[in-house]
């Protein structure tokens, strides 16, 4: 058998209005986005975890994309498992259903909570009250985007008590299909901290440096290139060596940012800023 993935909790879940899937997790385990979480865009999102069945991933996405429902997928992968009783299990469907899955030898505290469009779980815990964390923020926060919703679940869940033996790892996954990189991509956000001392703390961080390289400033927020700006973004470019915004940009990996030459994104402009001044 696998080693156990000691003290997990996870959160799977979806946001149907932005078509989005993901899962996060924290782990005293190395490497723990190497095992838990998976997920497909318009398909759904798995976690599993515990002595984890890592086939639990790719067998559950592909009887998810047959058809089956959330709940109908824990069944059919637990009662096909002679080592159910020691796994653990998440899932969200794609139309936003959820189920989970403890198995009665999971180490204490060990459960789960499920809700619209999330399924949370955890073991090896101080108690319950951090899985309740997970699913009372994710209900308190549909404003946010689901990769800082999720970031938010692991914190409050740490918060809240987390894991009894510690923390090491964490990992954050977000899906939608075309969504990623260039629009060639559906990975919207793959983050993963494989070994730290304040993993959440440190995921919440590269989310931030990610968020500021790959995300999207709202374009009636974009600024005008016109008159002072214009200059003054000129004369920083040729102090810094580049003829152009684009150049700079994607020597700065800003380049998902940059739309052209008459306007610029704020992002893009307080980067350019600080990197010549």
């Amino acid at each position: 058998m696998a080693d156990p993935l000691v003290a997990t909790y996870s959160i799977a879940a979806c946001d149907l209005e932005a078509r989005q899937w993901g899962v996060a997790v924290q782990s005293k385990f190395l490497a723990v986005g190497s095992v838990v979480p998976w997920a497909e865009p318009e398909v759904g999102a798995i976690a599993t975890q515990a002595y984890a069945n890592p086939s639990y991933g790719p067998n559950g996405l592909a009887l998810l994309r047959e058809g089956l429902n959330a709940s109908a997928v824990v069944d059919r992968l637990t009662s096909e498992d002679e080592g159910r009783d020691e796994r653990q299990l998440g899932i969200v469907d794609g139309a936003g259903a959820s189920a989970s899955w403890t198995g009665a030898k999971c180490n204490d505290w060990a459960g789960h909570l499920t809700g619209p469009a999330y399924a949370a779980q955890g073991n090896i815990l101080v108690g319950e009250e951090t899985v309740a964390a997970l699913a009372t923020t994710f209900e308190a926060n549909a404003q946010l985007p689901l990769a800082q919703r999720l970031i938010e679940c692991l914190a409050a869940a740490q918060a809240a008590g987390g894991d009894r033996r510690g923390q090491q790892s964490a990992s954050l996954l977000v899906v939608q299909k075309d969504g990623g990189y260039a629009g060639l991509s559906d990975v919207v956000v793959d983050l993963r901290v494989d070994d730290h001392p304040r993993p959440v703390q440190e995921l919440h961080r590269i989310h931030e440096l990610h968020h500021r390289l790959f995300g999207l400033s709202r374009r009636e927020d974009w600024l005008l290139l016109e008159g002072e700006l214009r200059t003054e973004v000129e004369e920083r470019l040729t102090r810094l060596g580049y003829d152009s915004l684009d150049a700079w940009a994607g020597v700065e990996n800003l380049e998902e940012r940059v739309d052209g030459e008459d306007t610029i994104d704020p992002v893009v402009l307080d980067a350019l800023r600080e990197a010549s001044s």
